[in-house]
């Protein structure tokens, strides 16, 4: 990985590299300024004294002023036998000076190197449009130190301090909040613009702006490890990662420039014999030749669309590790969705409480709460959630007692009370077990509460859909992609969620080995094939897929580490952000393809005749071409296609929670 000693590049050791790439480019600038002047004097001079000596060396000076680094570079090619952009161009002026055309010959070095400038900068701008996002982090931060706070530099501050993020303040370096609470704008890690609440235990990531209360921070990480600087590491190796349509170009560039310098000698041979056309004049045509059918806007055509598809999704919060994957996420006719955690939250809410006569709601809640009050398990959670949120406090438990995969039993009061599944249970009464087979045909996960042996309620718990579930697989299907949900969890579960949301294909009590050999039957049947999934429960199939989508990673080391793209945000509608970019980035690409192609072989067709000049080759074919190729790709970003909207006839299903069974055991 790039920069992987350093664990990322942070905006200070940045700065002094940016300053010298400046200084080059405002080096260039003038230089290709003066050989601007020096051009325009020559054709004055030559106006006057036509072929004279004077206009002559002023030609000269200007080609010289343009194009010494380029003529260099050309003849450093030609003696290794490599046939490049530079060795065309190179041939082009000299030839055009030998022939007696020295106007146009020092035109073709000045377009050429004004064209390479203009590339360069556009190129730079998409390439640094993130970098220049990332540099928005403080590169100071106020640190407790001798009972006062100090300033100092972020990379002064270890790893266990504690910083102050005062209202308005960016968050210096990751972190997790030890005091105070606020709302934050998380925007340059997920692309999100509604700020996340935090208070204290909340992690906090450098880069982002507090916006409300003051909030103290104990630092996680240090700054060239944190978040933000790991995530701008990953997509500056991921500008330089090349797909598989930039190289086929790149094959196919090496074989036609010598090809290219083949038909200009052919040209120049075969017009004077067959046609009679004057040698002099044959050359000519063939120089324009060379200089339309150097390769440029056709090199470019593939690199800058990917970069600035590449910035475009991590200004959204979507980092892609390469434009290899965001050309395979255009490509795939199948997503596969993990589902807890994925299609649905994750997060179990109790959503009945049922007691006894003699038992109501609220003791069976004191009862739960009072054996969970302990535990870490996911139902204990949300059993203790809804306990606060009814105003029901837990009990001293004694001879306190976790049964694996039955429960958790003990003494509350003097009453010997337990709660779990059906094996604590041998006997539970009709009606109990028919209010328990109700909740469970629905999908519900039931957990039994007994006081003294006997069943005296029960509690039901069950998962929600995320709010952009149901949305986001219309929008696929919409799209033409397939949509296949691997879960554990049984049957009756699998097929509730699969029905609700439309899911197209489910497959039900997978193990992590199993979801594996799912993803590579999917691929078999459709070719590429997507994963999403939380990045970490489910790295085996993310990795086995062409290409592996973990969501809701900000601040996750794992999911960043081991996906090939990661949604920093929990919105499940970024994988319809990344086709719709990854379609268009590939359609910008065969538009700049089908665009250099077309019109260097409708000019190539002119040049022959000896309709095109030097000038229109360097100023259309080249030149403006080059330049029209960037321009598009460039375009990315804006007007993108905007994420399926949640219809009015799936807003039910978004609401409504959805009864996932869990396994009970506490």
């Amino acid at each position: 990985m790039h920069g992987s000693e350093g664990g990322g590049c942070s905006c200070a050791a940045c700065g002094p590299h940016h300053e010298e790439e400046e200084g080059h480019g405002r080096h260039e600038v003038a230089l290709i300024a003066g050989a601007a002047v020096l051009l325009a004097a020559g054709l004055v001079v030559d106006g006057a004294t036509p072929y004279g000596g004077a206009a002559l060396m002023l030609f000269a000076l200007a080609a010289l002023a343009a194009g010494f680094d380029l003529l260099k570079s050309a003849i450093r090619s030609l003696l290794r036998l490599r046939f490049t952009m530079e060795v065309l161009i190179g041939i082009a002026a000299a030839g055009a000076f030998l022939i007696g055309h020295p106007a146009e010959g020092a035109t073709v070095l000045v377009f050429f190197a004004a064209a390479e400038l203009l590339e360069a900068r556009a190129a730079e701008r998409a390439r640094r449009s993130v970098a220049d996002l990332f540099s928005l982090a403080p590169v100071s931060a106020l640190v407790r130190r001798d009972e006062g706070w100090t300033k100092l530099e972020v990379h002064e501050v270890g790893v266990g301090e504690r910083v102050l993020v005062r209202p308005g303040d960016q968050v210096p370096l990751d972190g997790v909040v030890v005091s105070g609470a606020s709302s934050v704008d998380q925007a340059a890690l997920t692309g999100e613009s509604v700020p996340a609440a935090k208070e204290i235990g909340d992690e906090v990531f450098a880069g982002t702006q507090n916006l409300e209360g003051s909030l103290e921070v104990e630092v996680t990480r240090p700054d060239t490890e944190s978040t933000l600087a790991r995530v701008a590491a990953y997509v500056e190796e991921a500008q330089q990662r090349r797909s598989r349509t930039e190289r086929f170009i790149e094959r196919f560039a090496r074989v036609y420039t010598p090809a290219v310098i083949a038909g200009a000698l052919a040209v120049t041979a075969l017009l004077p014999l067959v046609f009679g056309i004057p040698f002099a004049d044959s050359v000519y045509r063939a120089l324009s030749l060379l200089v339309i059918a150097c390769p440029c806007a056709l090199a470019l055509s593939t690199p800058v669309s990917m970069v600035s598809g590449i910035t475009a999704a991590a200004r959204q919060g979507i980092l892609i590790k390469g434009s290899d994957y965001l050309e395979a996420v255009g490509r795939a006719r199948v997503v596969v969705f993990d589902k807890t955690g994925t299609l649905t939250t994750g997060r179990l809410q109790v959503t009945a409480v049922k007691g006894s006569g003699d038992a109501g709601e609220r003791e069976i809640l004191h009862i739960a709460a009072s054996l969970e009050a302990g535990s870490g398990h996911p139902i204990a959670a949300a059993v203790m959630a809804k306990a606060r949120e009814a105003g029901v406090e837990a009990g001293p438990v004694e001879g306190f007692v976790a049964v694996p995969g039955s429960g958790v039993c003990g003494t509350l009061g003097g009453r010997a009370c337990a709660l779990g599944n059906g094996r604590l249970f041998p006997e539970v009464e009709s009606a109990w077990e028919e209010e328990k087979g109700r909740l469970e045909a629905a999908g519900q996960t039931v957990v039994l509460v007994g006081d003294g042996g006997r069943v005296i309620g029960l509690i039901g718990l069950m998962d929600t859909i995320r709010e952009d579930a149901a949305a986001t697989v219309a929008g696929l299907r919409a799209r033409g992609i397939r949509t296949v949900m691997l879960t554990g969890d049984n049957e009756r579960v699998a097929a509730a969620v699969a029905g609700r949301l439309g899911i197209d294909e489910y497959r039900a009590g997978l193990l992590p080995a199993e979801k594996v050999q799912a993803v590579e039957d999917l691929t078999g049947r459709f070719g590429e094939v997507v994963m999403v999934g939380d990045g970490v429960n489910d790295a085996p199939a993310l990795a086995r897929a062409g290409v592996g989508i973990a969501m809701g990673a900000i601040g996750s080391d794992i999911a960043i580490e081991t996906a090939d793209v990661v949604l920093m945000h929990d919105r499940v509608a970024g994988i319809e952000t990344l086709i719709d970019l990854s379609r268009k980035t590939m359609r910008v690409v065969r538009q700049n393809v089908a665009v250099s192609i077309a019109v260097k072989t409708g000019i190539a067709v002119l040049a022959v005749p000896g309709l095109v000049t030097l000038w229109m080759a360097v100023a259309i074919g080249d030149m403006g071409l080059s330049f029209a190729v960037i321009a598009n790709a460039l375009r990315i970003p804006w007007g993108r296609e905007r994420s399926h909207p949640t219809p009015a006839e799936t807003a039910e299903n978004q609401t409504k929670p959805l009864a996932v069974h869990h396994d009970n055991t506490l």
